[in-house]
């Protein structure tokens, strides 16, 4: 018996996320006193997840498997779980995993609880902390089922060094037609930019900022903070900003350790999606915008006059410290 993880890879490289998923099933096995067996997909150099706690890899080498597809990934993790006898299985918050968390499940006829903020709470019953009502509210579940899915929520756990010893082993699942019924044609990513879902840091902006003209205020910043950008509904709406770009419940959810909010009033749903966030800095000159009211730090005040100014002190920042 072990603790099972996905390791999700990118190009043949590990996602930040699947050292989290590493460091968090790591603390579990060693409240169970069992190890943490993790299977990797076309990935050559699995050696750095031993240093969050990872005995073993399972290698899965598949030119079918370049590109996302849920049902097939989901037999995959179901066949090597089986294999290795797992009762937790630990996924992280990505698109692709919440894809395949539920026929995982459902395959392995096993409770899955999403969403989870921390470690177990009890082991016997097991016993999780999980978010719920769009993250105003947390919740304890338990699952009673002998195998048991979690998927850990972005940013709740951060990365722990656990250096351990590595095994790697080769494995072919079997995969037919039928899990490829979905197929991929082509896959289009931004180059040279951090992506939202990587971000440590996101810049937003909303209609504040008055135009797409203006965007260079948010796109100077984020630069000068390696952050990614985003922006509210509305501007995305408008074309001001491309739909990727659009973040919060109707858009793609942010967990960042730092999310700032420029022109932004806060709408519910915008809120609701972002509120995972460590810390949230809000400028506005709506003293009473809601933003305010669920922010860490708030300035009122004219974003053309602040943005450049923080811009500049940053880089000074910087340059000092470099």
């Amino acid at each position: 018996m072990s603790i099972f993880i996905y390791a999700e890879s990118s190009e043949g490289k590990f996602k930040k996320v699947a050292f989290e998923v590493a460091s968090y099933a790591y603390k579990i096995a060693q409240s169970m006193g069992t190890t943490v067996t993790a299977l990797t997909v076309n990935v050559n150099d699995a050696s750095d997840l031993s240093k969050y706690g990872v005995s073993k890899v399972l290698k899965v080498t598949n030119e079918q498997l370049n590109n996302f597809s849920a049902k097939a990934y989901a037999s995959i993790l179901k066949q090597a779980a089986q294999k290795e006898a797992a009762q937790v299985i630990v996924l992280s918050s990505t698109t692709d995993s919440l894809y395949l968390a539920p026929l995982l499940a459902v395959g392995l006829n096993a409770g899955f609880a999403s969403n989870v903020v921390g470690l177990p709470i009890s082991t016997s019953p097991f016993l999780v902390k999980r978010t719920a009502f769009s993250n105003k509210a947390f919740t304890n579940c338990e699952i009673s089922t002998e195998c048991k899915v979690l998927a850990i929520a972005k940013n709740s756990f951060g990365l722990h060094e656990s250096v351990v010893s590595l095994s790697e082993e080769a494995f072919s699942p079997q995969l037919s037609e039928v899990d490829f019924y979905v197929k991929v044609d082509a896959i289009e990513k931004s180059s040279g930019k951090v992506t939202i879902a990587d971000a440590d840091i996101v810049v937003s902006g909303g209609r504040g900022l008055k135009g797409p003209e203006n965007w260079g205020l948010i796109e100077d910043l984020a630069a000068t903070l390696g952050a990614a950008t985003a922006c509210s509904k509305p501007v995305s709406d408008l074309g001001w900003r491309p739909h990727s770009e659009h973040v919060g419940q109707t858009g793609k959810p942010v967990a960042t350790n730092l999310y700032i909010a420029v022109g932004i009033s806060g709408a519910i749903q915008h809120i609701a999606g972002i509120n995972s966030s460590k810390v949230k800095l809000v400028i506005n000159t709506d003293a009473e915008a809601p933003f305010f009211k669920v922010a860490d730090y708030g300035i009122v005040g004219d974003a053309f006059e602040i943005l450049p100014k923080l811009t500049q002190k940053l880089k000074e920042f910087k340059a000092q410290n470099a």
